[in-house]
């Protein structure tokens, strides 16, 4: 393949490291998650998603866009969620296509429980191992990659979760 542009050692060190890094955080902080919260990460992450929406709730397809995950992924998660009483579907009153997931005061309290050990989890795995300036370097560069691969058709990435704020609306 003469139009191949093969990774030089430079690059192929930064890929590994991150497939490394991104591998190695991620599974520590869904073990902590099962743990110690008895959520996914990906069940967390709706959690915090409507907690910090207007009312607790938002409509699956909104809340779709801004998860990591597929929609089926989504529904199953949900689906979850609603069986232990953290989270509710309901119609969308304007649009009868529509369905709403809604945060329960029992999902609020189990995300308020949550939080600390997840922050913490994060912190271990990689906000502390870092230098100020890498921290920087990280989310710009992370950053650029999320935005280039995002689809067109959705806005900005997923605030982050570890200092989000869980109290009462």
């Amino acid at each position: 393949m003469a139009g191949t542009r093969w990774l030089d050692e430079r690059e192929m060190a930064a890929w590994l490291g991150f497939l490394e890094a991104t591998s190695r955080v991620s599974r520590h902080v869904e073990q902590q998650l099962k743990d110690e919260a008895g959520l996914s990460h990906a069940q967390y992450e709706i959690l915090v998603k409507l907690a910090t929406a207007p009312d607790g709730e938002a409509r699956m397809t909104d809340l779709a866009h801004g998860l990591f995950t597929s929609k089926s992924g989504l529904t199953y998660q949900v689906s979850q969620l609603e069986k232990r009483g953290l989270v509710e579907r309901r119609s969308c009153p304007t649009d009868v296509r529509g369905v709403l997931a809604v945060l329960t005061p029992e999902g609020r309290d189990t995300l308020r429980a949550a939080a600390p050990g997840h922050v913490a989890a994060v912190r271990a795995a990689l906000i502390d191992v870092l230098e100020r300036d890498e921290l920087d370097a990280v989310a710009r560069a992370l950053g650029r990659v999320g935005a280039r691969l995002r689809p067109p058709d959705q806005g900005p990435g997923m605030a982050a979760s570890g200092g989000i704020s869980t109290s009462s609306s």
